[in-house]
């Protein structure tokens, strides 16, 4: 009877699990929904109490820039009323009616600490003990972390420094001098809502020039177009983005905006930044409500220094200056990341060497998240069913 005893704890312990998901955001939830379609057991480890908590946390004015018909994870679409860009509220309400829907095992308040390779399998280790699996999927986004550099003098500067992701309700900014550092996708949001604040003063530093387009050109969403423009070639792509943004806005560079570094789809694709949306943040612009300056130099007790010298006093300084995985201590140790700390694969591609390892949701696509997630949850979930499983371990 002991002997018995011992064997079945010894099966507990050593059971590796065909799949684990690590993050139950959008692509976590649409790869967990596409392994058990192909038949593959999985379980869903997220660290926070509650569905979309990164959404839960972003400000109240926040709506998707991408259309709700290419919105959607798959096989639930939006209910028929939703406007054309969701708002975030509704985006939650949709994570958690896919997560329904699709029955998936979410195991909430479960921290993955790090994954290490078995040679045939992966160790798992959590807040609530190890785990062993065959199939690791990392889904814990590429937005994981907020990232402000570190400027010289920041911390003699006597205002607020914020990362764009603590920025809260727009009308708290009335009457307060603000700069927007970064004129990305997230610079631009924060712009576009307080191009209706009567803020003291609104200045935009930008490094680099942005690829942008309008949310809408007439009564069609520019984001319709997207499937269409990720099947172009990318010099095709970048040429139509900046041919849409000239005609749309004209010369930027005549408002004080420096040159794009590269074209919109290129950037995108190499260096992962995001094609900035349009909501009023370019008119703004125009009529001298935002005034854009050069890139920071550095801080002081009496405001910023710009590149070229000149200072300006703001109260508060949104950096829109991006985000990193955090993947550092998760996998740091297994050479899959980049400088950036972004993985070197994602989707469908791996590493021979690391098999069962993959990776989704960890670049931005010109499709959008959602969209996006699908995509690579298909192309995993087709190479895990394809693969070999363990002897002894049934899918």
């Amino acid at each position: 009877m002991a002997d018995t005893t011992i064997g079945q704890m010894t099966a507990q312990v050593v059971a590796v699990e065909p799949a684990i998901v690590i993050g139950a955001g959008a692509a976590g939830l649409a790869a967990a929904r596409a392994l058990m379609q192909a038949g593959v057991p999985v379980a869903i480890l997220e660290k926070e109490n509650r569905l979309a908590e990164p959404w839960h946390r972003r400000h109240g004015q926040l709506h998707l820039n991408t259309h709700r018909d290419l919105s959607a994870l798959p096989g639930l679409a939006y209910p028929r009323n939703t406007p054309a860009f969701p708002h975030r509220d509704i985006v939650i309400r949709h994570m958690n009616d896919f997560r329904e829907a699709n029955r998936l095992p979410v195991e909430f308040g479960v921290a993955v600490e790090t994954i290490v390779f078995r040679g045939d399998h992966w160790a798992v280790r959590t807040s609530a003990g190890s785990r062993l699996a065959r199939h690791v999927i990392v889904a814990t986004g590429r937005d994981k972390e907020p990232f402000i550099p570190q400027w010289k003098g920041m911390q003699a500067f006597p205002g607020r420094i914020i990362h764009s992701a603590d920025f809260g309700d727009a009308a708290a900014y009335a009457g307060r001098k603000v700069l927007v550092v970064g004129a990305g996708n997230s610079g631009f949001d924060a712009l576009n809502h307080l191009a209706d604040v009567d803020t003291a003063a609104l200045w935009l530093s930008a490094r680099s020039g942005p690829a942008i387009l309008p949310k809408r050109i007439g009564k069609i969403a520019v984001h319709r177009f997207s499937p269409l423009m990720a099947s172009l070639p990318l010099r095709v792509a970048d040429a139509a983005i900046a041919a849409t943004q000239r005609l749309v806005f004209g010369d930027l560079t005549r408002l004080g905006m420096p040159p794009a570094p590269a074209g919109g789809a290129s950037r995108l694709t190499s260096d992962y930044v995001a094609i900035a949306a349009d909501d009023g943040a370019v008119a703004a612009i125009k009529s001298g409500k935002i005034t854009v300056v050069p890139a920071i130099r550095e801080f002081t007790r009496g405001g910023v220094i710009l590149a070229d010298g000149r200072q300006i006093d703001p109260d508060i300084v949104i950096a829109a200056t991006g985000y990193r995985t955090g993947l550092e201590h998760m996998v740091g140790n297994l050479g899959v990341l980049d400088e950036k700390g972004v993985p070197l694969f994602n989707g469908g591609e791996a590493d021979p060497k690391l098999p069962g390892l993959w990776f989704t949701g960890m670049r931005p696509s010109i499709r959008g998240c959602f969209a996006n997630a699908g995509i690579l949850a298909k192309a995993i979930a087709g190479r895990v069913a394809r693969s070999s499983s363990l002897p002894g371990v049934s899918r």
